[in-house]
């Protein structure tokens, strides 16, 4: 893991070549607009899968329908087509979804009877929970909740999240890829608590994502440069390079120090 401060990635400013960021934007960009283009977020995670991870998607790497009717009929409940194109794409693909956070398998998925809402997510220590309202499972991408394990719960604590969950999962592979790989990853310290150094700032490229939670404003931001993806939390950004060649520039080591 790796701390990076602002004047370490000065160099990259002067890069005579334009940087390459190894994500299929014109993807990510139709999936997150304002017009629903869910075909596009598994474009993007497949291409994301595909120059960011060990392997590229397979049609064994997804749950079978008969899975996902069998959850149907167990929870008395419609699954969102959404839900389920996600989970027959990527559901067993553990190192896309399961880094830091556990997507739940089919059979696993519960109701939060108490709430309405259908729990398809949970963060690795129980600490935070995402779902889908009840009311909102007959859309075929309906928007995403999310849930603080609170001390004292209210009667609904859950909050939007992001708009649809084809958009969500695309945020899911997005940051669980930053912590794939501990040799490849660490955070990046703001000059104070208004955003991202300076440097940073001038170059990496903000991606194509809503700001989110969509209930909680500022919220988080995406960026890249350069093989590098970075998500910027408002007061620490996590990052993670694709190779290592990539994490040397950004850290402002040149091809003769690593070679020493």
């Amino acid at each position: 893991m790796l701390s990076v401060a602002a004047p370490t990635v000065a160099r990259m400013i002067q890069e005579p070549q334009p940087p390459n960021l190894m994500l299929d934007l014109d993807a990510l960009t139709a999936a997150t607009g304002e017009q629903p283009d869910r075909p596009a977020a598994w474009r993007f995670i497949r291409a994301f899968a595909r120059d960011w991870s060990q392997r590229p998607l397979t049609g064994t790497d997804g749950y079978a329908p008969a899975d996902l009717d069998a959850a149907q009929a167990r929870l008395g409940l419609p699954l969102p087509t959404a839900l389920r194109e996600a989970h027959q794409l990527l559901g067993r693909r553990k190192d896309l979804t399961d880094n830091q956070d556990t997507l739940l398998a089919p059979q696993d998925l519960y109701l939060d009877e108490d709430r309405g809402v259908l729990v398809f997510r949970v963060e690795n220590q129980s600490c935070a929970y995402w779902g889908i309202r009840v009311t909102d499972l007959d859309q075929e991408d309906p928007p995403v909740v999310v849930r603080a394990d609170l001390v004292g719960p209210t009667a609904d604590d859950w909050a939007a999240w992001l708009g649809r969950v084809s958009v969500a999962f695309v945020e899911i592979v997005l940051s669980e890829a930053l912590c794939a790989d501990e040799d490849l990853m660490g955070w990046v310290t703001p000059d104070d608590d208004t955003g991202l150094p300076e440097d940073i700032a001038a170059t990496f490229r903000r991606l194509p994502f809503p700001e989110y939670p969509i209930s909680q404003q500022p919220g988080s931001r995406w960026y890249a440069h350069d093989e590098i993806i970075l998500r910027d939390d408002r007061g620490t950004a996590m990052f993670r390079a694709r190779t290592e060649a990539a994490l040397d520039r950004f850290d402002g080591e040149s091809e003769e120090d690593a070679e020493d």
